[in-house]
């Protein structure tokens, strides 16, 4: 919708009052329309047309500016943990971390037998108890519910939601090479999956008094730079930005102030997920000099998630790993000082 103007003749001005604040500035298409009046999410002015009268405007004005002061319980540790792909790989080094920190923390896989193996490890592991874990498939809707219900159980709330759950069919190939059934996965898993996700953490996040934060872990494309032999990842994987950035102008949009969705970006973690496209020099090049294990990118990650919700931030934030700086360095390193080299695999 484009900016219109509101006519000057059709308005009569309120005297200025605690509540409302008059102005005939531009309308902007976030602003809310109640009946003709003009209501903004931050009551900064209120517009009466011949149709309206003052107590319908002071009550409109009245409830945006309610429901503003909802949702204000500050966050404080321990915080409650949702790990999507919780199992294996960074999900499942990341549940370590938050575990070692004192957090709750729920994770789940497609795979029930892979869930309690993860959960006897995590608390043999970390020495805790309070981690708890369900079967989920996050491209099924009905699955996702029943994860939120699940986590609504067992903790009450979910101050953070990280979805990591991924996948690219441990396959490596030309997209002209590609079965149905692999892109059909990496597609609904790594973006159906991720929206529906989001969905659900949204919904439940919302109605907390807490609020809560969700992250959504990028991958390799999200940059925009191509990915050869793994073009359909890439593609997905490109996608989270741009969801990501949709969901927050949504939810500015809607004036949701206690839900932030945020970007989290693990660089090369060396999963098996990874290491199955080590089969090229160039692959082997690039894991050697830039990948690191799932313990070491976990480890730097959770204090930098868990310091949004105890600064109190309530702006999306994008945390990275592996940032361009540091890989910059790392294969001029490489090449000038032959630094990195067979580190996890054997080069040519």
């Amino acid at each position: 919708m484009a900016e219109m103007s509101v006519p000057i003749t059709s308005i009569q001005f309120f005297p200025k009052s605690a509540l409302c604040s008059l102005s005939t500035r531009k309308f902007n298409p976030h602003d809310l329309w109640v009946g003709s009046a003009i209501v903004s999410p931050s009551p900064k002015f209120c517009l009466k047309s011949k149709y309206n009268s003052l107590p319908f405007c002071a009550a409109a004005v009245k409830a945006a500016s309610s429901s503003e002061k909802t949702q204000t319980e500050p966050m404080i540790p321990p915080y409650n943990v949702l790990i999507t792909g919780g199992s294996k790989g960074i999900g499942y080094a990341l549940a370590k971390e938050f575990l070692k920190a004192g957090d709750n923390v729920i994770i789940c896989s497609r795979s029930d037998e892979r869930v309690v193996s993860a959960l006897d490890r995590l608390r043999v592991e970390t020495g805790k108890q309070h981690v708890w874990g369900t079967r989920c498939d996050v491209k099924e809707g009905e699955d996702v519910k029943n994860l939120a219900a699940f986590a609504k159980q067992k903790l009450k709330y979910i101050d953070i939601w990280i979805n990591n759950a991924g996948s690219n069919a441990y396959s490596f190939k030309p997209l002209a090479e590609a079965s149905d059934e692999d892109l059909i996965q990496v597609v609904t898993t790594n973006t159906l999956g991720l929206m529906i996700c989001c969905r659900e953490a949204i919904n439940l996040m919302q109605n907390q008094p807490r609020g809560g934060h969700i992250f959504n872990i990028d991958g390799a494309g999200s940059d925009g730079r191509p990915t050869p032999r793994f073009a359909a990842y890439g593609a997905t994987k490109r996608s989270v930005v741009h969801l990501t950035k949709s969901l927050q102008a949504e939810l500015e949009m809607q004036d949701v102030k206690n839900v932030i969705v945020h970007n989290l970006s693990p660089g090369m973690v060396t999963t098996d997920l990874l290491m199955s496209g080590a089969n090229t020099k160039q692959a082997k090049f690039f894991i050697n000099v830039l990948a690191e294990p799932a313990d070491v990118v976990a480890e730097y990650l959770v204090p930098n998630i868990r310091s949004i919700p105890t600064n109190g931030s309530r702006k999306p934030t994008y945390i990275r790993f592996l940032t361009g700086l540091k890989a910059y360095s790392q294969i001029f390193s490489r090449i000038a000082f032959g630094a990195r080299r067979n580190r996890y695999v054997l080069e040519d």
